[in-house]
């Protein structure tokens, strides 16, 4: 049964029943219709992770959670300060191309909220500074070896979201570290790996919530012949973050299982709204590590920029005059950003973007969440009004040779297929004493017909094949589909029995993939051993839209 028709009846049989209490609130985030005219939804049985049904009111300064929880205003962090720089990991190593560090994950408590504690997993020293993870400056051909310390009450990895290492050092969830314990990731990075990555855990039922906690941080792969060095470069970190009204971090309900988790605070390098200074061009690289929040960022109409690179490094030409960027979760971008000639105002916001998130009535989804201004940006290049605005950057062509991946002449490539689907068991959902303190029972997010199991081998590559994949979104709502090991190039997207070639050549580890929509990609793996593919709503890749791939 797919999920409309779950909610549908689900519906349905609560408004039938009226034998329970009322267990539910608004839901951050969730822009539910008003339905205080339905009479008898203050009974329902079997619904305490539903939304609140009564009288519910956009922008209601407090919202409560299905466990009584209630939310923080969405104005109960401050705004306003400088964006803050990125902590740094440190570098114990000496030696020339090496990389070798110590990276802890602990749980910190911080003041974000004024009076307030926040308790939260965060990675390295973090009791000062973003609540971000370290930022981890590597460059191409380093040997890189990382120890990871585990001070968390649970088994936990490190995940190179992106980076080109060998499976046993990837973080995979068959590999996890136990409380009180360590191990070394080493590996590698080959010559042409320089890009914009990330990492964070990647334990199976676990991932979302040390995600949403705090664990996540940016790699930097650095090349030796950057065509943009010269560029001042600026880095935009986002998470999202839901906080109760005492400053806890809440737990997810049963619409964050849902649909996946979207905190009432958008941050920016771990601060809301903060203040951006652009005095001459800049190079911005921007990640999406919020656990399912899509970022269609703009500066505005007004404010047009170029777009350089993706996950997996730098295009071939830029992609100029472009005034918003949809950033799925797990994706990356790199963009370039001109100071204009005068000074000027303006906000960097999340746009409207409609990923079909899931309502209560029958056979609709939710409104999509208004515009959010998530940065005030303001342009002052140096010398204006003095005679002497700065001349802007030229932007190089091209920026690097990318080749199109294909098999060898006179063959045709293997070709895979993935299918992301949905059911809901709207008996285990409504079992007596049900809780949404903990993961749900009755949600299955599948791969060809399955969720994971470990023991399971989903698909098999062969070692240096190249490759073509399809993915089809067969369920109600946009999914990300992440592969893990390699990069890979999207040949054409399908919809509706109308194939679109993709407009640009570039390498991605994560790719947007919308209802009814198949996704087409070509790519290759370089080593052998099981690799992860997965929905990179995190969410849905702990209740099982997650497959193994066996490389030999």
């Amino acid at each position: 049964m797919i999920r409309r028709q779950f909610l549908a009846r689900a519906l349905s049989v609560a408004v039938a029943s009226l034998s329970a209490r009322a267990a539910i609130g608004q839901h951050a985030g969730h822009d539910m219709h008003d339905m205080s005219g339905m009479s008898g939804m203050s009974g329902m049985s079997g619904m305490e992770g539903m939304d609140d049904m009564a009288g519910m009111q956009n922008g209601a300064p407090h919202a409560t959670q299905p466990t009584g929880v209630t939310l923080a205003s969405p104005n109960a962090l401050l705004a306003g300060a400088p964006l803050a720089a990125l902590r740094k990991l440190a570098n114990e190593s000496s030696d020339p191309g090496t990389f070798r560090a110590t990276l802890v994950a602990q749980p910190v408590r911080r003041s974000l909220m004024p009076g307030r504690q926040t308790s939260f997993w965060l990675y390295g020293d973090a009791a000062q500074g973003p609540i971000v993870g370290p930022l981890i400056e590597l460059r191409e051909e380093d040997t890189v070896e990382i120890r990871f310390v585990n001070r968390l009450p649970e088994p936990s990895t490190v995940h190179w979201h992106g980076l080109p290492v060998p499976p046993d050092q990837d973080g995979n969830p068959t590999d996890p570290v136990a409380p009180g314990e360590s191990r070394v990731y080493r590996f590698t990075l080959p010559r042409g790996s320089a890009g914009t990555y990330w990492y964070h855990p990647h334990p199976h039922m676990l991932s979302s919530g040390q995600v949403y906690r705090g664990l996540a941080g940016p790699i930097i792969v650095r090349a030796a012949d950057d065509p943009l060095v010269a560029w001042p470069e600026r880095h935009l970190f986002f998470t999202d973050l839901k906080l109760a009204a005492d400053g806890s971090i809440a737990p997810n309900d049963m619409m964050d299982w849902m649909n996946g988790r979207e905190g009432q605070f958008v941050l920016v390098n771990g601060a809301r709204r903060p203040r951006i200074v652009v005095t001459r061009d800049e190079r911005w690289r921007v990640w999406n590590a919020c656990n399912a929040r899509y970022l269609r960022l703009s500066l505005g109409v007004n404010y047009p920029f170029a777009q350089v690179g993706t996950d997996g490094g730098l295009l071939g030409d830029a992609r100029d005059g472009l005034t918003e960027l949809l950033l799925a979760p797990g994706e990356r971008a790199e963009l370039l950003v001109r100071a204009g000639q005068w000074p000027s105002q303006a906000t960097l916001s999340a746009a409207v973007y409609d990923r079909r998130k899931m309502a209560m009535t029958h056979g609709n989804s939710l409104p999509p969440d208004p515009s959010r201004v998530l940065a005030d940006v303001r342009f002052a290049p140096a010398g204006a009004g003095a005679g002497a605005a700065p001349t802007p950057h030229a932007l190089p062509s091209p920026l690097r040779p990318i080749e199109a991946l294909q098999p060898p002449a006179g063959t045709v490539a293997p070709q895979k297929a993935v299918v992301f689907s949905e059911e809901m068991d709207m008996a285990a959902m409504h079992r007596p004493g049900a809780t949404m303190h903990e993961m749900p029972a009755g949600m299955r997010f599948m791969i060809n017909g399955a969720t994971f199991d470990a023991a399971r081998i989903a698909l098999t590559s062969r070692r240096g094949e190249v490759e073509h994949w399809s993915i089809e979104n067969r369920t109600d709502m946009d999914h990300p589909f992440h592969l893990h090991g390699t990069q890979f190039q999207i040949i054409e997207r399908e919809w509706n029995g109308t194939k679109r070639k993709e407009p640009y050549l570039a390498w991605r580890d994560t790719v947007n993939v919308q209802p009814g929509e198949t996704v087409r990609i070509a790519t290759v793996q370089s080593m052998p051993g099981e690799r992860m593919f997965h929905c990179h709503i995190l969410e849905h890749e702990d209740l099982g839209m997650m497959a193994t791939l066996k490389v030999v």
